[in-house]
């Protein structure tokens, strides 16, 4: 569970969401949900979770934030 995290705490920062023990589950679910891969499928999710940066960072990040603004 979340193993990709340390990749992608430019785009925690970017967000402004503290990942914290309390809440990091809750965020790797939302990631999962989002890239469309079943929880605890670590490496596909982070698979996607690439592709979906390279592809249209800005919408994944704001997408992302827009998610994690309603926990």
């Amino acid at each position: 569970m979340t193993c990709y995290f340390r990749h992608i705490t430019r785009v925690f920062e970017e967000i402004g969401i503290e990942v914290t023990k309390e809440n990091k589950r809750a965020i790797d679910q939302m990631i999962h949900e989002l890239v469309g891969v079943e929880y605890k499928d670590c490496s596909t999710a982070w698979k996607k979770v690439k592709k979906r940066l390279a592809e249209n960072e800005d919408g994944f990040i704001a997408n992302l934030g827009a998610r994690i603004a309603k926990m």
